[in-house]
């Protein structure tokens, strides 16, 4: 008796495309609420928090989305 794997169909590259765009948008989302939150709680004059947490949540996103492409491409 041969055994037969079934192969998995990748995911449309689309759907995978819009998937990490969501994982973008909520990644700086958490980072933005997460600054506020942290403005509110230990008060400064320029809002520090929520700009440092911003920056890091942008390049916390832009580094998984490179990542992503690149496993999208092989």
């Amino acid at each position: 008796m041969v055994d037969k794997k079934k192969k998995k169909k990748p995911l449309n590259k689309y759907l995978q495309l819009t998937g990490i765009t969501f994982q973008m948008g909520a990644t700086i989302y958490l980072a933005v609420y997460l600054g506020k939150w942290l403005d509110a709680t230990y008060p400064n004059e320029k809002n520090w928090f929520t700009l440092i947490m911003t920056l890091i949540g942008l390049i916390i996103s832009l580094y998984a989305v490179v990542v992503q492409t690149k496993k999208l491409n092989h």
